[in-house]
């Protein structure tokens, strides 16, 4: 949808970013400790996603890797924002939420998104209002984004209603975690 933006009008956009500051993992999980490793087989950490996981190919959530789950964690989400939007706040591409305390391997298409049903997940709203993967389609000129893939330890299972948004989680997440991680991964068209 965003590639249909003229070169002109992203470009004149570039300086207009919500900002990585106002990210979940700098916000409310500010305190808890980054002892979580979050990788992925399809990139390594501020490296390019594939396209095959963008709006320009097949739009499947790429595989995620947890490791390091404290013990006594109760459950996880696995948080993707845009930092880079041009936007207040960041752009939200996936909520998942209430996944297994235990270390995963999420493979390729675990999620809905328009290329796939993906698997059962509790999954909340993306910025355009739909359940599932976002899948990254920036403007064409406005630079660089970075997708933050910022997984939490949870203390005890997110309360969430059925399809939450942005703030229903960031309130869920207050003073409920005990771990965090994140991989970040970048995507532009020039």
């Amino acid at each position: 949808m965003l590639e249909k933006l003229p070169h002109a009008v992203g470009q004149a956009l570039s300086g207009l970013r919500a900002g990585a500051e106002k990210a979940a993992f700098h916000t409310v999980a500010a305190e808890a400790p980054a002892t979580l490793r979050v990788t992925s087989d399809a990139f390594a950490d501020t490296a390019p996603i594939p396209a095959r996981y963008t709006a320009d190919a097949d739009g499947l959530s790429p595989p995620i890797a947890i490791a390091g789950v404290p013990d006594g964690a109760a459950a996880l989400v696995l948080f993707v924002e845009d930092p880079d939007a041009p936007s207040s706040h960041p752009f939200v591409h996936l909520i998942a939420w209430n996944l297994r305390p235990e270390a995963q391997n999420i493979p390729e298409g675990a999620f809905a998104s328009p290329a796939s049903e993906g698997s059962p997940h509790d999954l909340g709203r993306n910025s355009f209002q739909k359940d599932g993967w976002l899948p990254p389609d920036p403007p064409t000129g406005h630079g660089p984004h970075h997708y933050l893939f910022q997984v939490f330890a949870l203390a005890r299972p997110a309360e969430l209603p059925a399809s939450p948004g942005r703030g229903a989680l960031l309130d869920a997440l207050r003073g409920n975690v005990i771990a965090k991680g994140m991989l970040t991964g970048t995507y532009e068209r020039a």
